[in-house]
């Protein structure tokens, strides 16, 4: 059974949300505070977090920062706006994905399992050449591992940064639009806006720097441009 975090004030959400996951294998674990939450996910094993906007003691926002700085399990964060800028901000701060209330339970059901399957994919590729070490000059990925290193230094990424960095350097030189990333990233089974591609480079490019390896091909999308190491370093490995 497949174990999720969730992180929400409110007790009742926590109650429905837990016998309706439970028919789909999915057991929910609440936390009404932020503290009780990231303490849960420091001592034990989630596939995923559900994380409420707003919160006592610290807001979604907050609590999605820390989180970022000891896990990168897939965050599904929950807004009762719906504002577009709350799922802007969420995503520049490593959120998964997002989805506004009300919700149906079904749809929280679908986004949890696409994430959780991506991100075992993505930990997991053993046995396939998309599991392959990837070597670039000043840039080094090592998909089953899930490590990213920049002159040697490593380089922490989410779930969505690093299979968007693996996506693009899998094919240096190939210009991948912005649709193209939304399907490989998300499954074509979304509503998210071609907004969240360009957060996920900006990311990205803050992230990986100095090297500058993503380009924006104005009006074809972006594309990998560091050549492989074997090539630009004269048969380096």
């Amino acid at each position: 059974m497949q174990s999720v975090l969730l992180i929400d004030d409110d007790g009742k959400l926590a109650e429905v949300l837990g016998e309706y996951c439970a028919r789909f294998g999915i057991r929910i674990d609440p936390a009404l505070t932020p503290g009780a939450g990231l303490a849960k996910l420091a001592r034990d094993h989630y596939d995923a977090v559900i994380l409420d906007v707003m919160l006592p003691e610290m807001d979604g926002f907050e609590v999605c920062k820390r989180i970022r700085q000891q896990s990168d399990v897939p965050v599904i964060m929950l807004t009762a706006r719906g504002d577009v800028t709350d799922r802007i901000v969420g995503l520049e701060l490593g959120a998964d994905d997002y989805l506004p209330k009300p919700f149906d339970p079904r749809e929280l059901i679908a986004r949890l399992q696409v994430n959780i399957r991506r991100h075992a994919r993505t930990a997991a590729a053993e046995g396939s050449p998309a599991g392959a070490d990837l070597h670039f000059d000043g840039l080094s990925l090592y998909p089953l591992q899930r490590e990213v290193q920049v002159n040697g230094i490593p380089v922490a990424l989410t779930t969505m940064e690093f299979a968007l960095l693996h996506l693009l350097s899998s094919a240096p030189g190939k210009a991948f639009s912005r649709d193209e990333i939304l399907g490989s990233l998300k499954g074509t089974d979304n509503e998210l806006f071609s907004r969240s591609v360009d957060i996920l480079v900006s990311r990205l490019r803050a992230k990986l720097k100095p090297l500058q390896p993503i380009r924006t091909l104005h009006g074809a999308g972006y594309a990998f441009v560091l050549q492989p190491q074997d090539l630009a370093s004269g048969g380096k490995t």
